[in-house]
Formats: structure tokens, C-alpha cells, sequence
């Protein structure tokens, strides 16, 4: 339970200014902080999904664990999903078969149908009210999409294993014209009930979680956190984008925003069901962003349907000229047009994505390290990407034999993927011309209260914002992580790198790696509009 004496700044409870109804339902654990230095079997470093499943995989094996989280737990990516638990992937069958072959496509099923069943498992082992429910997904086609697309992905999938059925109409939605394709045995849960079960599992039998807890430096079974040291004989990051190392992953996925909105129903006015789109294929994006739909139950009343969408690459909003709020309206507008019973819009977030260039998340040993692991690149499948994780990584500490080891090797280099990998590096690499541009104010007198934005200043690029008593902060725009400017989000009220998706409060504090260290401080030449 979270103690009412402890003081949450920005970024603690949650990666944006917007709540989720994962948050809005639960309380979030709060634990001690890293106080003296400790020893252990092994360390994890990060609270969402990847983490503790892992730390609970361990912990179940007899493993001394601690689990450290720079906020509260569940406060990144984990606490802001829409909570599918599928093999029916973001990344279609069919290019995965392009890419690594039949025999890998279907360990990629197998894999995430083995994620299905182990969340299923420990829920029920658990006895953890989660709303678990296991139910069809449908694929449909995106308006701008052809038949093909799911043609080929119903052979595909065939060839990976999974039983999908071609129908000639998309069940729970008789506005949307057409055939989809069917995937069973899917699943949806409440994600953060399901993770309170696997950490009250941890707290009692051994393991060890320190909240508030920032990972600041790493060597060989050594990591520096709020100053003191954790020895451990193994290490596992799983902060979402790794933070053990400047490059080795971070220019082989890359980092997309994605927009949810949240509607009430009346309960029971649609049927339980997972929905996908299959995405733009007319997009400027390598990825191509798709609509997806489920619903949550919300109270006696009313159903929770959640739809997400309207992504683009983190920090680069504006080269699709069009604002937050504007994606936001076209996701309730699209949502509108299928489910025309929906009443308020209560819940607006967005979250962030990494997108691995190949398609297939980075789990298990960090290359040129022996004790060191990681789990990334969930690419936007993060329920069942981060149970594989704590499942393949915990086998690999146990010393027992996994058969995706291989296929989500770390050190992989796929050459199928070359192109996704130079269009993406060209786009990051345009983003260092920010330092060429205008800011986006000329001083801070432009400024809302409540707002930031990037400024030139005597030569250098400056992150300001003005918080809502008209106090101006100022910080250096410039990454950490690998220099790049940094720029304003507004909707979450954050200040998102656009090359490796670093991010920022409003107060110049890291939330997302792979930058360790916050913004530095910035001595405004004027400061007139202080009040």
C-alpha cells in the first residue's frame, strides 16, 4: 500500500500526466528505498510486466532476488497498456516467415501461446481476481489495406501453428464490411491485479523489492543505485529500453507513441472479443500503425471499450502535422464509426513502444556479457513479451535448456531486416539537425503555465517549462543518453528524445531510458517571467 507520507514527483506513479483504469483500480505498492549496500543471487531492475515475472520465476526456483524500480512499481509502460494477451501478433506471420523462416515463426507462436497459459496458470495458482478471460481475436482489414493481406496471413499462421478461420464478417462489429481473420484462445486480463499476485508472491517467500530505487551505473555483477552498490551474480534489466549500454540494442529498435481512449458502453452491449485492424500500409512510418479494441468491465452499469491507435515515432508528432489532441479525436472518431454506443470518452493515454527492427524482441544475455540479461522489443505485444522474458531468462539463470533461446537472442543480427534498419537509422539521424532549428518560443514569456517547450539560448538548445504558478524551469535540451534534442510533449507533459526515446519530466527527471542521468540544469541568461 502507498503511504500517505510519501511525496510522489513526476514521472513516480506513472510515465505521463494522464491516469489509466489500471492505476484508477488498484493501489500501487509502495516499498522500502535502497538505503545500505546489499548481495544477492540475482538483481532486477525494473518493476512492470518483464520483472517480476522474472523475479517471480526465480523466486519460485529457491533464487535470492531483488527487484529494484526507480518509481513506484508499474509506473512505466506496464501501467499504461491496453492489456491483450495474444499470439496474434502486431508484426504479421507472414513477414516473420520472410524474415526468420517457418521453423522460427513457429517458435514465435509457441512462445507466446506458452505466455498465455503461464499467465492463466499463475492467476489461477494464485488465486488472483484478475478477470482473466480467454476469448477470440479478430484481424480485420484497415480501410486503405486489400484482401491479400489477410490471405496471406491465414496461410501464415497455418504454417506457424495457429488454427485461424477465415469468416466473411467481422463478429461485434456489423459496421465493419468484410472478412477478418479469427484467432482463438486469446486472452485479456487486468494487468496490474495479476502482477499485485505474482509480487505479494515475491514479498512472502524471500524476494526482495526496493521502490524509489534509480540504477545509476553499471560494471561486472555490480550496479550502483541512490548511491550504494548491489553485488549480484546475475543481473536483469528490464527497464523497457535496456540502460546497461549506450548501443548495442538501441539502433536495432526503435521508439513509437501510441494513443488509447477509453468509452463507457452499456455492460453487455457488445461481446467480449479482442479487435486489430491490420494496420496503414500507406504510412511514413517503417511500422504501420493499427487500431486495436477489447473491453473492460467498469461497474454495474457500464463496460470500459478501450481502442488504441494513430501511432508515430517518439518525439515526432509534429511531421505528421498533427497535434496529440488531434490524434486523440481521430481515435474516437474511428472508434465512433464501429461502436455506436458508446456515451463519455473517460479515459484518454498514450504509451510508448519499442519496435525491434526485425520484429522479434531482444531476451536474454547481454552480447559480450556473461552475467548481465536483458528483455526489449516487445513491439507492442508487451503481456506476452514480457512473461516470455521472465520464463526464457529465468531458464537461462537455471541453467535449463529453452528453445527460444536462439530466436530471441540479444546479439542477433538479421539481414532480411537491413532495409527497416537503414530507413530507421536515416530517420534518426536527421533528428541531430534539430540543433540547426528554430525553438519553439523565443523566450518564456510565450509560455502557458503548464507548458514547455524547446528555446535557444546564447547558443545552446534549452528545455523550459512553466509550471502552473508561472514558475519557469530550465534545463539543457540535450540527451544524456547520445545528444540529441529532446522535445515537448505535451499531452503526457514530458520532454521525449527523439532518436532513442529517452524521456523527461516536466522537471527535467529521467522515466525512460536508455538515458541514466536527468536533464542538467540551465541558467536562463533572463529570467523575467519567474513569478
Amino acid at each position: 500500500m502507498e503511504p500517505t507520507n510519501i511525496s510522489l514527483h513526476p514521472g513516480e506513479k506513472t510515465s505521463g500526466t494522464h491516469s489509466t483504469i489500471w492505476l484508477d483500480t488498484i493501489s500501487q505498492q509502495n516499498f522500502e528505498t535502497l538505503t545500505s549496500d546489499v548481495e544477492t543471487d540475482v538483481l532486477v531492475i525494473g518493476g512492470g510486466i518483464a520483472g517480476i515475472s522474472t523475479a517471480y520465476c526465480l523466486v519460485k526456483a529457491g533464487k535470492k532476488v531483488i527487484l529494484i524500480e526507480d518509481g513506484l512499481l508499474y509506473s512505466g509502460e506496464t501501467g499504461r497498456t491496453t492489456a491483450h494477451i495474444v499470439n496474434a501478433l502486431d508484426d504479421r506471420y507472414s513477414d516473420l516467415i520472410k524474415m526468420h523462416g517457418k521453423e522460427n515463426a513457429r517458435l514465435v507462436a509457441d512462445s507466446h501461446s506458452a505466455a498465455i497459459d503461464f499467465i492463466e496458470r499463475a492467476s489461477r495458482e494464485l488465486q488472483t481476481d484478475c478477470d482473466f478471460t480467454r476469448l477470440n481475436g479478430y484481424l480485420f482489414l484497415h480501410d486503405n489495406d486489400t484482401q491479400k493481406t489477410l490471405d496471406d496471413e491465414l496461410k501464415a499462421t497455418h504454417e506457424a501453428g495457429i488454427q485461424t478461420t477465415m469468416l466473411d464478417h467481422v463478429p461485434g462489429i456489423p459496421a465493419e464490411k468484410g472478412s477478418c481473420l479469427q484467432f482463438p484462445a486469446q486472452a485479456q486480463f487486468h494487468p496490474l491485479k495479476y502482477l499485485n499476485g505474482l509480487v505479494k508472491y515475491i514479498s512472502e517467500n524471500g524476494g526482495t523489492i526496493y521502490t524509489h530505487t534509480h540504477a545509476e551505473s553499471f560494471k561486472e555483477q555490480e550496479v550502483k543505485a541512490n548511491g550504494f552498490s548491489i553485488k549480484a551474480t546475475h543481473i536483469v534489466v528490464a527497464t523497457n529500453s535496456p540502460i546497461n549500454n549506450m548501443l548495442t540494442h538501441h539502433t536495432k529498435q526503435h521508439a513509437y507513441r501510441t494513443y488509447v481512449i477509453g468509452g463507457l458502453v452499456p455492460a453487455g452491449a457488445y461481446q467480449q472479443a479482442l479487435w486489430w485492424d491490420t494496420g496503414d500500409p500507406d504510412t511514413k512510418w517503417v511500422i504501420e500503425p493499427y487500431h486495436y479494441v477489447r473491453l473492460q468491465q467498469y461497474n454495474n452499469r457500464y463496460d470500459l471499450l478501450i481502442a488504441g491507435g494513430e501511432d508515430h515515432k517518439t518525439g515526432q508528432e509534429d511531421d505528421e502535422n498533427l497535434t496529440a489532441e488531434e490524434r486523440y479525436q481521430r481515435l474516437e472518431k474511428w472508434t465512433r464509426q464501429r461502436f455506436d454506443k458508446i456515451k463519455d470518452i473517460t479515459y484518454q493515454w498514450s504509451g510508448q513502444v519499442l519496435e525491434p527492427v526485425d520484429s522479434l524482441a531482444f531476451i536474454g544475455k547481454n552480447p559480450s556479457d556473461e552475467h548481465t540479461y536483458v528483455i526489449t522489443g516487445e513491439s507492442g505485444n508487451g503481456m506476452t513479451y514480457g512473461t516470455i522474458g521472465g520464463m526464457l531468462v529465468s531458464d537461462l539463470i537455471l541453467g535449463n535448456q529453452n528453445p527460444w533461446t536462439n530466436l530471441y537472442d540479444p546479439g542477433r543480427i538479421t539481414l532480411m531486416a537491413t532495409g527497416a534498419f537503414l530507413e530507421e537509422a536515416g530517420n534518426m539521424a536527421l533528428q541531430y539537425g534539430d540543433f540547426l532549428k528554430a525553438g519553439d518560443v523565443k523566450s518564456t514569456g510565450e509560455l502557458a503555465n503548464g507548458t514547455g517547450a524547446i528555446m535557444n539560448e546564447g547558443g545552446h538548445k534549452v528545455a523550459v517549462y512553466k509550471d502552473e504558478q508561472g514558475a519557469v524551469y530550465a534545463y539543457t535540451a540535450v540527451c544524456p543518453h547520445l545528444g540529441c534534442v529532446v522535445q515537448w510533449n505535451h499531452d503526457e507533459k514530458s520532454f521525449d528524445c527523439p532518436c532513442h526515446g529517452s524521456r523527461f519530466t516536466c522537471e527535467g527527471k529521467v522515466i525512460n531510458g536508455p538515458a541514466l542521468s536527468d536533464l542538467a540544469p540551465h541558467h536562463l541568461n533572463h529570467q523575467t517571467d519567474n513569478k
